[in-house]
């Protein structure tokens, strides 16, 4: 690896901008197909992109608005406050949608079930310590 965390192969570089790629693609048809997921796609074209291409890379952490939020969690595994009262928010109001949607009460069940370990997992996460991030 050359810059930190970004590939210096050739060989691997390309294959992770083809990777970027087609998760772009699959991540658009998602967009339209009901069933396909998004955002599980355009998280991997994100992280492939960043590993291929040190331009990008850097870029992707001096953005104004993502890139703060993006450093704290690269350099401290950290995620800002309001981050993950939004994700949390958002897990809810996704839960009970589904409650109101389906009627097998086992799949809520489940469902609820991954989405309070996810609140977990995102609690037990520090906030960034070096500078004030926004979220």
């Amino acid at each position: 690896m050359g810059e930190r965390g970004v590939i210096r192969s050739r060989v691997l570089r390309w294959l992770l901008r083809a990777l970027a790629a087609a998760c772009i693609g699959l991540g658009a048809v998602g967009v339209v197909l009901p069933g396909l997921p998004t955002t599980p796609f355009l998280l991997v074209a994100a992280w492939a992109a960043g590993k291929s291409s040190p331009e990008l890379r850097r870029r992707l952490r001096a953005h104004p608005r993502f890139g703060p939020a993006l450093v704290a969690w690269e350099d401290e595994r950290a995620i800002p406050r309001r981050a993950k009262w939004l994700a949390i928010g958002l897990m809810t109001a996704s839960w009970i949608m589904l409650w109101f949607a389906i009627e097998h009460r086992g799949v809520i069940a489940l469902v609820g079930a991954m989405l309070a370990a996810m609140a977990v997992f995102l609690f037990t996460r520090p906030e960034p310590e070096q500078r004030r991030v926004d979220g």
